[in-house]
């Protein structure tokens, strides 16, 4: 990797996409410490004292922010509406047959659904900011801090408009920082940006848990921290590369006097080929009925049995519903972004066959086994991925949002593998010979 990027800095244009990339990557972390107008700096700053590092329900979208959500910066809601928005559109593409046919276009079509996608994070993100200030001005932000509710002082509606108009306008900043960075950078601009504000919180997190450890003045613990981090790197790596290789043989056609087809081929089919999103949805409904239970202030049995099991998240019944969920989600995501009778159409209409397999619905039924049989140690793989956290809070009595927690490292070594094989496969279309020199 260090090789890639060395070779890269060596070459002129591919070092000016470089140094883009890393401006805009500077400006985005400049925004993420702006505060919106009308928010208390002081009283923010306490309550993020206080706190100490407890994130509660809003740790997943802090995260995903890299830390300016609990300090209402402008960048507040971060690259989440996106990625609410891209879910959604992923989604809806299986249900609706206009957004279907647009995904069959192809770039036209693509295009189309990607301005669809924008304007869902623009309303998402006016949602979000609503939702945001509304939790602040009530004080329920940092419920453990004694100046919670002075965090907005000027608590009029023209105060509130214009926070919500500020922290939409950010989320519409940072669409088009993340576009940028594809069009004149090194491509990947939004999972980048996902990329840097999920990092800039590893360096505060680890001298967390040094500051917290008792052996070796914490040294012991931060090392340990450390070795962890790197077998599940190494982890993520194995399972993010492995794939199952389908072979595909092309017949060989005749038209005219020309010959086509003949080819070998595969489809490779990911062990992990859900990614993190049924992290994130797992995640994204456990918090639901805490949310419940904080916004409606009720005492009864329900709410404390609540508060029980599914808040502080190191309960075993919250730790296998956690599991299930994930489980569950990795076969649902899989089931419809991948469809087997369409790819054994496909595969049918061009002549396209796999050794041994008839062609048609022996094909899609075939590889509708295999995909099946692969998805199972995929999906119990995130599971025990995320459930790395809840045995940090155990083990190191660390936050939910571990620095190499489940979403996090899944996240960064994804992105990091995609943008080197960008920069590779840059580096040898620049460099590549040809047969005649």
């Amino acid at each position: 990797m260090l090789t890639a990027f060395a070779r890269a800095f060596q070459t002129p244009d591919l070092r000016k996409k470089l140094l883009f990339t890393l401006g805009i990557m500077v400006l985005f972390r400049i925004g993420a410490h702006v505060p919106v107008p009308g928010v208390s700096y002081e009283n923010v700053q306490a309550c993020m004292d206080e706190a100490k590092g407890a994130q509660g329900l809003f740790g997943l979208v802090n995260m995903f922010s890299g830390g300016a959500l609990l300090q209402i910066t402008i960048f507040a809601l971060g690259i989440m509406p996106y990625i609410t928005a891209s879910i959604i559109l992923q989604l809806l593409v299986v249900v609706i047959p206009r957004l279907e046919a647009l995904k069959k276009e192809g770039q036209a079509g693509q295009a189309k659904i990607t301005q669809y996608t924008r304007y869902l994070t623009v309303a998402l993100a006016i949602l979000q900011a609503t939702g945001l200030v509304a939790t602040a001005r009530s004080g329920s932000l940092f419920q453990s801090c004694s100046v919670a509710s002075q965090i907005i002082p000027d608590q009029s509606i023209f105060s509130t408009i214009v926070m919500v108009i500020t922290m939409t306008a950010g989320t519409g900043l940072i669409m088009w920082l993340g576009e940028l960075i594809t069009d004149r950078g090194i491509g990947n601009g939004m999972s980048i940006l996902m990329f840097v504000s999920i990092a800039a919180g590893f360096p505060g997190a680890l001298w967390a848990i040094k500051k917290q450890g008792k052996l070796a003045d914490g040294w012991i613990e931060f090392g340990a921290v450390i070795l962890c981090g790197l077998a599940m790197v190494g982890l993520v790596v194995f399972v993010e590369q492995a794939q199952r290789r389908i072979p595909v043989q092309y017949a060989k056609r005749m038209i005219g006097r020309r010959s086509y087809g003949g080819t070998s081929t595969y489809i490779p089919l990911k062990v992990n080929q859900a990614g993190v999103i049924p992290v994130i949805f797992g995640s994204s409904l456990l918090y639901i009925p805490a949310l419940i239970v904080q916004f409606s202030g009720s005492q009864a049995g329900w709410a404390q049995w609540i508060q029980a099991h599914f808040v502080k998240g190191d309960h075993p019944l919250y730790i296998a519903t956690y599991f299930l969920l994930i489980v569950f989600f990795a076969f649902f995501y899989v089931a419809i972004s991948f469809n087997p009778e369409e790819v054994a159409d496909n595969m049918k209409k061009y002549g396209g066959f796999i050794p041994g397999i008839r062609a048609g619905r022996p094909t899609a039924e075939y590889l509708s086994y295999v995909l099946n049989r692969i998805t199972w140690p995929g999906s119990l793989y995130l599971g025990l991925i995320a459930l790395v956290p809840t045995v940090a809070l155990i083990m190191f009595q660390a936050n939910q949002n571990f620095p190499f927690g489940g979403t996090s490292i899944l996240i960064i070594v994804g992105v990091g593998l995609e943008t080197v094989k960008q920069i590779e496969s840059q580096l040898q279309q620049r460099h590549y010979e040809g047969f005649l020199r």
